[in-house]
């Protein structure tokens, strides 16, 4: 097995945690915050998601995880070492594959390593024998546009998980597919993941994706962000989709759907009032 595996912790370590992370910005009217005291926690192979209203503050919140924005407050932790502002913790596939045109696939899933000072030679090895697991072996002398939108976003999971980071950032990953190949990557994913088991933090608009996917799923409130609730999903492994029909599944999407409205609300409620302001 590809050392892109599941590691294992001693005892109860998270193998990712944020403590009490804020973010404000700066604006000519002061300080706008944006991230509230967030904490969430995922133990060493868990699937957390992160669902919320439009404008809440989840893309930023992805930011100050991968590094790529300073927190205003509190910590971000990685097998209990602090990893705040450090990207090399964190493996981030965006929605969009963005697989480069011009190189084939192979060389597409090897660009993460190359950039991290891998030879090209040593990047292919370490992403060919993946290629099989993820169900698009025969295809790495293939280019992009020859694949379709499900190969191509199976390509951008195999580019990130080769970089063997601790945690895996999957930022919408199937949000541009059509609601067929969505549902067939979502039962993709669980199926590999069983074989590798990452620790996945998930953001995702779809209330069903996230109880499907999770171990536990994590909603946030309107700006600024604040996890409103935490909701366990105690859906046994490995799972089917026909899990969407368990009463306890269908509890569980009612009580997130309820609660993504109310603040869908709350979050229009202050567009309103920004508008008035600006127009006042």
């Amino acid at each position: 097995m590809s050392s892109a595996t599941h590691r294992e912790m001693p005892g109860d370590t998270p193998a990712f945690e944020l403590r009490n992370v804020s973010k404000h910005f700066s604006t000519k009217k002061g300080q706008l915050p944006v991230i509230r005291d967030v904490e969430m926690v995922a133990k060493p192979g868990e699937i957390i998601s992160i669902i919320g209203p439009s404008g809440c503050g989840k893309s930023t919140l992805f930011k100050l995880i991968a590094g790529l924005e300073e927190p205003t407050a509190g910590h971000i932790m990685v097998d209990g070492v602090e990893a705040t502002g450090n990207p090399e913790k964190f493996a981030y596939m965006p929605q969009k594959d963005l697989l480069f045109p011009w190189r084939n696939v192979l060389d597409n899933t090897t660009l993460g390593l190359e950039v991290q000072g891998l030879s090209r030679e040593a990047a292919r090895a370490k992403a060919l024998p993946l290629f099989e697991k993820f169900g698009i072996d025969g295809f790495e002398e293939s280019y992009p546009w020859q694949l379709s939108g499900g190969m191509r976003q199976r390509a951008a999971l195999l580019r990130t998980v080769v970089q063997d980071r601790p945690v895996l950032l999957l930022d919408e990953p199937f949000g541009a597919l059509d609601s067929l190949t969505r549902i067939e990557m979502q039962e993709w994913l669980t199926s590999v993941w069983e074989q590798f088991r990452w620790t996945i933090v998930l953001i995702t608009h779809d209330i069903r994706e996230a109880v499907f996917l999770s171990d536990r799923v994590y909603a946030l409130t309107a700006r600024p962000a604040q996890v409103r609730e935490v909701y366990e999903v105690p859906l046994a492994r490995p799972r089917s989709l026909d899990v969407a029909t368990d009463p306890t599944f269908v509890d569980l999407e009612a009580q997130l759907l309820a609660a993504l409205r109310e603040e869908s609300r709350v979050s229009h409620a202050q567009e309103e009032a920004a508008t008035k302001n600006v127009a006042g």
